[in-house]
């Protein structure tokens, strides 16, 4: 190869090129199988793939575990952890000999992992070591909320939660016009850089026809957390109109032939008929009053609200387990099963309320709200807010550009 230099007038001549040979060693690299560092593979579970077949394609070559893989009891014991589109991480040993296959399972804060031991196969449960980060994101409504959150790339259980929190501010199905516009702050917990869950909302605004509703969790000193609009006040409901996800009222509150005495009296609560073992939820917080056998409403829970409130529950099949009287429960804890004990002909739920001690109509009564945050509270929160409030406007900002 010849090379051509220029040189400028007046200038000296290069000196001439001179090649130097320098004899170098050979740097140690032990290829023995015997390195220590293993091989790290990550894949997912392709469909129809058998577990010994994923294993000796992310290179183990041990046949005697590869042959076994499939074993029922194995299986089993993967369960969910072993399905298409699942990621695994294999590490072996330079030969090949497995140290370890991780299937990272999404929505579960921990691992299933299989390893070798004394020839055999080992499936157990590993606690995941999760990173929380804090995403933000804005959506616009054109034809629903759930098509908005997927166009924004929002997870559905954040979705989900955004229309619960408003929920009792916007009808979902009637009041949305597009244009209407969301923004949301939530976290997501990730594992080596992959998303795992996600967790709870932290603040969202929702303006809908033109009104701006706020939402802000707000985590107590007992570590409950709840969710407050921008003047503290509580966006959750006092009480639930019903103890009962899915049932229907079978008597109500009024004068009545007694189904088992055969006489006519008043009637002081609401029935719920529901299969025998439906979970019976708390309607309000409170505090557990009886727990316990009482007569002709057989198993029976009285709990005690805000002083002057109280609620009960009758005919069940069994009070939780664990539940006893001074207990605090939160509103929706399950504090019972529906069943037929007591003065019933059928599984049903007895349920009353009581202000003062004097029986109400559960179907009709005005529902105490949730208490708001007091004064000592409320510095922090509104502290809280007005950062929450920063990052809430940075997330309109950039889809208002973005649509622009």
């Amino acid at each position: 190869m010849a090379a051509a230099l220029a040189v400028a007038p007046g200038q000296d001549a290069p000196p001439p090129a001179e090649t130097i040979v320098t004899q170098l060693e050979r740097p140690a690299f032990d290829i023995s199988g015997r390195d220590e560092h293993p091989f790290i593979r990550e894949d997912r579970v392709l469909a129809g793939e058998t577990l010994g077949a994923l294993l000796k394609r992310l290179g183990v070559s041990d046949t005697s575990l590869t042959a076994h893989a499939g074993s029922p009891a194995l299986m089993r014991d993967l369960g969910t952890a072993f399905r298409p589109g699942m990621v695994v991480t294999v590490a072996t040993t330079t030969d090949g000999r497995l140290q370890s296959a991780s299937f990272l399972r999404p929505g579960n804060d921990d691992q299933v992992v299989l390893t070798a031991e004394n020839g055999q196969l080992v499936v157990r449960k590993q606690a995941l070591e999760l990173d929380r980060r804090i995403h933000m994101q804005s959506g616009t409504i054109q034809s629903s909320l759930f098509a908005a959150t997927d166009a924004a790339g929002l997870p559905d259980s954040i979705a989900e939660e955004l229309a619960r929190m408003f929920g009792s501010e916007i009808d979902f199905h009637s009041d949305l016009r597009k244009g209407d516009r969301f923004s949301v702050i939530y976290e997501v917990f990730y594992h080596h850089g992959q998303a795992i869950r996600t967790g709870r909302i932290l603040a969202a605004e929702f303006f809908n026809q033109g009104v701006k509703h706020s939402a802000y969790l707000f985590r107590h000193a007992d570590g409950k957390t709840e969710y407050y609009g921008p003047d503290g006040r509580s966006l959750r409901a006092g009480f639930l109109r019903s103890p009962l996800e899915f049932s229907r009222v079978t008597s109500g509150f009024s004068m009545r032939l007694h189904p088992i005495l055969g006489t006519w009296r008043e009637h002081k609560g609401v029935d719920y008929g529901a299969p025998t073992g439906t979970a019976v939820h708390a309607t309000a917080d409170g505090i557990v009053d009886f727990a316990g056998w009482q007569n002709g409403y057989g198993n029976f829970v009285v709990l005690r609200h805000q002083d002057r409130y109280s609620t009960a529950y009758g005919h069940l099949s069994a009070v939780a387990r664990g539940l006893r009287k001074g207990d605090r429960v939160s509103q929706n804890t399950v504090i019972g099963y529906v069943g037929s004990t007591g003065w019933a002909t059928g599984p049903h739920l007895h349920y009353e309320f009581r202000i003062n001690e004097i029986h109400q109509d559960p179907l009709k009564v005005s529902l105490p709200a949730a208490q708001p945050l007091d004064r000592q509270k409320l510095g922090s929160f509104l502290h809280d807010v007005a950062q929450l409030n920063a990052q809430l406007t940075a997330a309109r900002q950039i889809t208002t550009a973005r649509f622009d």
